[in-house]
């Protein structure tokens, strides 16, 4: 823009500021609007990390069923822990060389098959089923935490046990010293729970039950 001087000269000075301001309404413009995206993507990672931890929480919560789910198949198979049963997830050995989540190793059979994960691995998970509304999936293994197959008091057999007073009396015994309460035995076995819950999140799991 140009404008006479009462003295007939131009003056362009205006329009040289005009420009100026011009650009930096620009460049103000273009910060805010990156600002703003900024702010909007923060907000939208912040959602999403809320999200995944509320995800996790559930599924850490429906591994309880599966643990409860563990607990009442042991005691109703007390009289026959000695043997594997595999269909049923239950392994009466320790089985150290397990990877048990898989991120130990890649390839060969030493993983646990977890629902269909890995059908190529020779161990199987027992699977409970979907366990809530949130379609969290639970399964479970079971290993008693013995270096042998068979009776915890056999031959070479080595097993993490504690030892508790059986029931006893001293009443028909003629004197206390001939009477010795019943020492039992209890093995510890140890469950290890995966949960797959919705958008992939997976939790592990484990508990240690004395029986």
């Amino acid at each position: 823009m140009q404008r006479i001087r009462r003295d007939g000269n131009l003056s362009i000075g205006a329009g040289r500021q005009e420009g100026v301001v011009l650009l930096i309404a620009l460049i103000v413009l273009v910060a805010m609007t990156l600002a703003g995206i900024g702010m909007m993507r923060s907000l939208d990672t912040g959602t999403i990390v809320a999200g995944n931890i509320g995800y996790r929480q559930s599924a850490i919560a429906s591994s309880d069923s599966g643990i409860e789910a563990a607990r009442t198949w042991l005691i109703a198979n007390l009289n026959s822990l000695d043997s594997d049963n595999a269909a049923m997830g239950y392994f009466s050995t320790r089985q150290d060389s397990l990877d048990m989540t898989g991120n130990r190793t890649e390839g060969g059979n030493d993983g646990v098959n977890w629902g269909g994960s890995d059908p190529t691995q020779l161990v199987n998970a027992y699977t409970v089923g979907t366990v809530d509304s949130s379609g969290n999936t639970v399964m479970y293994l079971i290993h008693r935490l013995c270096t042998l197959t068979g009776s915890i008091n056999g031959a070479g057999q080595t097993c993490a046990t504690t030892s508790i007073s059986g029931i006893g009396s001293s009443q028909q015994a003629p004197d206390y010293s001939g009477y010795a309460l019943l020492v039992k035995n209890q093995v510890y076995f140890r469950v290890t729970v995966r949960v797959n819950g919705p958008k992939n999140t997976v939790s592990y799991v484990q508990a240690i039950l004395l029986m």
